[in-house]
């Protein structure tokens, strides 16, 4: 029972009795070269191999099966988020609303973000489950993000090329992901002081006042974003656990932020020079960033390569 949860928990799925099957990539041959040393350390016996094909019997392919696989998970994780609008949606007294917590809605979207990590082939449902649980979430938070600017044009990153941004000392998690934002994608050139009075060519940012600040329940990190129209799949991650740490009201429940607010204070408590601490900071949301970037390439090569090679373990 251990060795199947652990096949299901890496996406793996049945071809025929006793073998299993995922795409033959690096951390799927690795999934499964730990999965075969766990069963040989109980006295059983497996092997890992690469199959340029195959059959899981009847018309359907290898690839439909690991479709409709996640589609059903999907399904499932949306019927049961319905099942709790639904229910939430009826009258009922304030205390009986107030049964679906902060702890509840982090599991459902754990449960969401572990179906996308075997989502190999792009199945139908995801957009459906994650528009369901954000509506879930908007439900119990009774809180929309702060709008854009009504017809304000995004800024121009060259209109800040070279600048000094300027910020309060000792830099923490929303501070440390503007610099990397910053640097990456809106001034490369950028340097960085830190001040209670800006000079009058300094760029703020994350200050108490300012362009370049909390408005409404936006950290700076999500405003930054906004402001100059950036649109990147991993500044959306990076800005939920900016978020959930820096604003601390759960709104995303993202799994990672836990580990990445321990490494921010880690870091807090090394280094007493405020440069020295953000630049390990940057470094630590640029590796965060190509993590989810990572993520979002193997699930658009595998949509997109139709017939790859695939890795396949028989027990």
């Amino acid at each position: 029972m251990k060795t199947w949860r652990r096949l299901q928990q890496i996406g793996a799925v049945p071809a025929r009795s006793s073998v299993y099957v995922l795409p033959n990539t690096e951390q799927c041959r690795e999934d499964f070269e730990w999965i075969r040393s766990e069963i040989v350390a109980l006295g059983g016996d497996a092997t890992v191999f690469a199959a340029d094909a195959i059959s899981v019997g009847g018309s359907e392919d290898i690839e439909a099966v690991f479709r409709r696989t996640r589609e059903q998970d999907y399904r499932m994780l949306k019927g049961q988020i319905d099942r709790l609008l639904s229910a939430r949606n009826r009258p009922r007294s304030g205390a009986a609303k107030g049964r679906l917590t902060s702890r509840s809605l982090r599991l459902l979207r754990d449960r969401l973000t572990a179906i996308e990590r075997v989502d190999f082939f792009g199945a139908p449902g995801r957009a459906e489950a994650g528009a369901a649980l954000a509506s879930l979430e908007l439900a119990v938070s009774g809180r929309r993000s702060a709008p854009r600017r009504a017809g304000a044009p995004p800024l121009s990153a060259g209109s800040f090329t070279g600048r000094r941004w300027v910020t309060r000392p000792r830099p923490g998690v929303d501070r440390m992901a503007c610099a990397w934002l910053i640097r990456a994608l809106i001034d490369p050139d950028a340097t960085f002081g830190f001040t209670e009075q800006p000079a009058e060519a300094d760029v703020p940012f994350d200050m108490y006042a300012g362009e370049f600040s909390h408005h409404g329940d936006s950290c700076t990190f999500e405003v930054l974003v906004d402001r100059f129209g950036l649109d990147r799949p991993a500044l959306l991650k990076v800005g939920q656990v900016v978020h959930d740490l820096d604003m601390k009201d759960g709104k995303y429940g993202i799994v990672e932020a836990v580990a990445v607010g321990r490494i921010v204070e880690g870091l807090r408590t090394l280094h007493a020079d405020d440069p020295t601490l953000l630049e390990h900071g940057i470094a630590v949301f640029d590796a965060l960033a190509r993590s989810f970037e990572s993520d979002e390439q193997t699930s658009r090569s595998a949509r997109a390569k139709r017939s790859p090679r695939r890795a396949g373990r028989h027990s």
